[in-house]
């Protein structure tokens, strides 16, 4: 939790995230994987398709938890100025 307070700090003060931390842990994740691609075990090379196949879940949830999470914030600045206006 302390750390996104942290992300979101960064953010609002350099206008970008710097995510080289995730691109270095999803770039290994794909290493193993590959690497998984190759193993003896038929279940192994099976359970790689579907890790990627829930990779990508993952990552069009994290979009659309974002982008849901942008509209609640316009919503909540728009209710914001108009209490401002009111009073």
């Amino acid at each position: 939790m302390n750390a996104d307070r942290e992300m979101n700090t960064m953010k609002n003060i350099f206008g970008t995230v710097d995510n080289t931390y995730n691109e270095i842990r999803e770039k290994s994740l794909l290493q193993w994987l590959e690497e998984m691609e190759q193993h003896p075990d038929v279940a192994v090379r099976g359970g790689v398709k579907l890790a990627r196949e829930y990779v990508d879940y993952l990552k069009e949830e994290i979009k659309s938890l974002e982008e849901e999470n942008e509209l609640k914030l316009q919503y909540l600045k728009k209710l914001k100025e108009k209490s401002k206006r009111v009073e």
